[in-house]
């Protein structure tokens, strides 16, 4: 008979020395497991102390197989959950299932694929035949760059294992999208990516938060720096600055120098494999029409116009959210206080890779993106129930919305450094 513990003695066991977090109120006991976590050691660190069953069911597919590997670190068990929005969602979880909205569809999958590999081809054959003059240099050069944009929202979904059933299959197309599609690792990616997805918009929890030194997000961890005189850029000017180190910087320098580093900090070939057939393919496609030296500066100029795109579609519904210390709040409050929808329609679905249900997109994360429309009516009632905000934008709102809160916090840092002493 395993011994019982309540919540409260759980919630002590959140450091590197005594990690227990609990799965449908059974207690692990984590603190050696973390170390060989698949996911990372982060990731599931971030979830000591806590009820971590929504987590958990959200991250996990093969759950009978996972279950029967957690049965080592058993340790007991706690009072029932007893929070009525965590059992809502729940059988939210339980409806969307049975709905299907789990299976993906094939031949939306394929479709995409087949429209990124027909923009690349279009693009090199077009400066085949017109050669390298400015407007077929321009209309290549906007293929490539919406080419690269979309093999990142592909790559996204086999990364979150919402293709295929055999996890195997997703992660191999996982390396070859976000490899030679795109010259990036899959590692790398997932290392960051899971991280954001447990606990997004913590600080020190969210590596996508996590740039105080160039950037302060939120108000807790601009009025803290202010107080504390912390930082040596002018916050105060940062929605300014924003747009010379923000997007122009992000993938054509900061993509590169991390991806490398991760790659052999782990030495990880394979990643590297793939990684290195995106600019075989490149490098061999367009030398002999205009040269090594002009393939790279085209690389780089996609590669700047490319990031201005990601940039404002990944951040617009999360930075103008709530960017706090951890509040230990439940999987569905959490995700719906740091995540903001943006209006559904065919141009935004296509242009923002579906990210624009980034409510049920964080709430169900191994959905295929083509069912988060049908989830989202869900989601809205049960925020409705609750009384909880579920924020939807149109496009354009988002966007500035990113700026506004970058000066926001840097008005709250301003006060809060210049009324201290």
């Amino acid at each position: 008979m395993k011994p019982k513990y309540t919540r409260k003695e759980v919630e002590c066991h959140a450091d590197k020395d005594s990690k227990w977090l609990i799965i449908h109120n059974k207690v692990y006991d984590i603190t050696n497991f973390s170390k060989k976590h698949p996911g990372g050691a982060k990731v599931i660190s971030h979830a000591a102390g806590e009820d971590a069953t929504d987590a958990w069911t959200a991250f996990h597919d093969r759950k009978d197989l996972v279950t029967k590997y957690m049965n080592a670190l058993y340790i007991g068990d706690v009072e029932p959950d007893t929070d009525k929005v965590n059992e809502d969602f729940r059988q939210l979880r339980t409806s969307v299932e049975a709905m299907g909205l789990f299976k993906a569809n094939p031949l939306f999958y394929i479709a995409h694929i087949a429209h990124i590999v027909l923009m690349y081809f279009i693009g090199c054959w077009i400066l085949y035949s017109y050669g390298i003059g400015w407007a077929p240099y321009l209309v290549s050069t906007c293929l490539f760059v919406t080419a690269q944009i979309q093999a990142g929202w592909t790559q996204h979904d086999y990364g979150h294992l919402s293709v295929f059933t055999s996890n195997y299959a997703n992660h191999l197309a996982h390396k070859f999208t976000i490899g030679t599609l795109k010259g990036a690792a899959s590692h790398w990616w997932n290392f960051r990516h899971f991280q954001h997805h447990a606990k997004p918009n913590v600080i020190k929890k969210d590596p996508d938060v996590s740039v105080p030194y160039v950037f302060l997000v939120g108000e807790t961890m601009a009025k803290r720096w202010g107080q504390l005189k912390k930082g040596f850029m002018p916050y105060k000017w940062q929605t300014y600055y924003f747009h010379l180190l923000g997007p122009p910087v992000l993938l054509p320098v900061y993509f590169h120098i991390e991806v490398l580093y991760f790659i052999f900090k782990r030495r990880d070939w394979m990643d590297l494999l793939f990684t290195f057939s995106f600019f075989t393919w490149w490098f061999t496609a367009l030398t002999p029409v205009m040269g090594a030296w002009s393939s790279f500066k085209l690389y780089m100029l996609v590669r700047f116009l490319e990031s201005h795109w990601f940039t404002y579609v990944t951040q617009m519904s999360h930075i103008p959210m709530a960017v706090d210390n951890e509040q230990h709040r439940g999987w569905f409050q959490q995700q719906l206080a740091t995540s903001a929808n943006v209006e559904p329609g065919l141009f935004n679905d296509w242009f923002t890779g579906h990210l624009n249900f980034q409510i049920e997109h964080h709430l169900f994360p191994t959905m295929p993106r083509h069912n988060l429309h049908k989830a989202a009516p869900l989601v809205q009632s049960l925020c409705r129930r609750h009384n909880i905000e579920y924020v939807c934008n149109p496009l354009l709102t988002q966007f500035a919305n990113i700026l506004r809160q970058l000066e926001k916090s840097g008005d709250i840092y301003y006060n809060a450094y210049w009324q201290t002493d």
